[in-house]
């Protein structure tokens, strides 16, 4: 006679080993989609840094090109906000699938795009027009795609392993930084002509194959259970955004101070402290992106330790002591910057960078828990979107604005880093604890 007993518990490890199977897929999908998506995003931030200002923006000559490549960049920040409230809607309301799909097709096309623009020599101010254009295109698409990468994955995940599983998306960021340098760096191995004419348009052209892949893997991942729970109890929010505003303004709030140096971090490294390097002290731009490359390679090793650590010693704990190691560090790293020799630029960089990563590897779990499921993509979304474009995308901006302020002193911009490091740890832990509370 069979035994129901060994029955059952045969029919509960396959239906467990369907789940994990299930959440790897999804947590392999979310770090494919999100590794495209931020590709695109970082080849933009590097190439504003070295030849944007002189092909799209040629009528303010060598001393504006920066500036005016720095704010065309913040302009896809500004969109963020905008494709994190149309697509957390959408996400809340129709499903976390379809808004991913649609938001790396967007991507992928601005990008491509972006890689066929004639410059300001041959079009005039149509140039730089047509680029602000897609840029935002491309702000509107990320902006609607975190959220929904990081939910996609924690929501499949066990309970206890959506802090963990969260962290998937996050590797996409490092990994489309190491992609975006080492095109680069690769490329500015060409004659500067060479370069300039056509050699930074590569890596906005072969977007279009990281896309193609990106679906291939997107669309074979089943909605969130936890969406698809909520929609058959007919739970699904009507407006979300109203409904995140009115119920949970605190949360979006701190949510917003909390991402700041998670965010702001990545572009004081690879787009300040590159142009400011390149630039002021002179480094050549080759070796400078060979250090940032370094750097990426680093930073996603050893990112996915900082939800180890939490799982070890609390996230409370793990924020407070990578964040306040954060702080110490920051002018060291612009002490070590300013040497422009190279050994000694990586270790100050990875010094920071790779404390800012481990906290950044938390950060997507800790915006989850602080939204419930009916508003949690618009919740999260439009936390780390405003963010974006308030904090983070003007981190270059502010700098070099700063830097010729105080005369090329470096000083005013590492008060600025380590003050977002602050509000950062601050707001994390106030975060934290209205989690634990809710």
């Amino acid at each position: 006679m069979s035994n129901p007993n060994a029955s059952a518990m045969a029919t509960d490890r396959a239906r467990t080993t369907d789940r994990d199977r299930t959440a790897r897929r999804a947590g392999l999908a979310s770090f494919i989609g999100t590794t495209v998506e931020w590709y695109d995003f970082y080849i933009y931030s590097t190439a504003s840094a070295l030849i944007l200002g002189k092909v799209f923006f040629g009528a303010g000559g060598d001393t504006t090109g920066a500036l005016e490549a720095f704010g065309s960049l913040w302009l896809g920040f500004l969109a963020r906000p905008i494709g994190g409230i149309v697509f957390g809607h959408l996400g809340d309301r129709i499903g976390r699938k379809k808004t991913l799909v649609t938001t790396l097709l967007m991507m992928g096309i601005a990008t491509t795009l972006i890689g066929l623009l004639p410059g300001y020599d041959q079009v005039g101010v149509a140039a730089p027009t047509a680029l602000v254009l897609l840029r935002m295109v491309q702000g509107i698409a990320v902006g609607g795609e975190w959220g929904g990468a990081v939910l996609i994955a924690s929501e499949h995940a066990p309970k206890a392993k959506a802090l963990s599983f969260g962290a998937f998306a996050q590797q996409g960021s490092p990994a489309g930084s190491i992609l975006a340098t080492g095109m680069f760096a690769l490329l500015t191995q060409l004659p500067d002509d060479d370069f300039d004419a056509w050699g930074w348009r590569v890596p906005f052209l072969f977007s279009a194959v990281m896309v193609v892949i990106g679906l291939v893997v997107r669309l074979k991942v089943e909605e969130s259970p936890e969406f698809a729970r909520l929609r058959e109890e007919k739970q699904v929010a009507r407006v979300p955004l109203r409904e995140l505003v009115t119920r949970h303004p605190g949360a979006l709030a701190l949510g917003v101070l909390a991402s700041s140096i998670g965010i702001a971090a990545t572009y004081f490294i690879t787009t300040f402290v590159l142009s400011w390097s390149t630039g002021s002290l002179g480094m050549e731009r080759s070796t400078m992106l060979n250090v940032l490359l370094v750097y990426s390679v680093f930073q996603f090793f050893t990112q996915p330790f900082g939800v180890v650590l939490a799982g070890r010693f609390g996230p409370g704990r793990t924020v407070t002591a990578l964040l306040g190691l954060n702080f110490l560090l920051v002018p060291v790293m612009y002490a070590c910057v300013s040497t422009a020799q190279p050994v000694v630029v990586g270790i100050g960089i990875c010094l920071v960078g790779i404390t800012g990563a481990m906290n950044y590897a938390i950060l997507a779990g800790l915006l989850a828990a602080a939204f419930p499921v009916s508003v949690r993509y618009t919740g999260i979304s439009l936390s780390y979107q405003l963010c974006s474009a308030l904090i983070g995308g003007t981190a270059p901006l502010v700098g070099e604005w700063l830097l010729r302020w105080a005369g090329g002193s470096i000083v005013p911009v590492v008060i600025y880093q380590m003050a977002l490091v602050a509000v950062s740890l601050t707001c994390s832990l106030a975060l934290l604890r209205r989690s634990r509370t809710a």
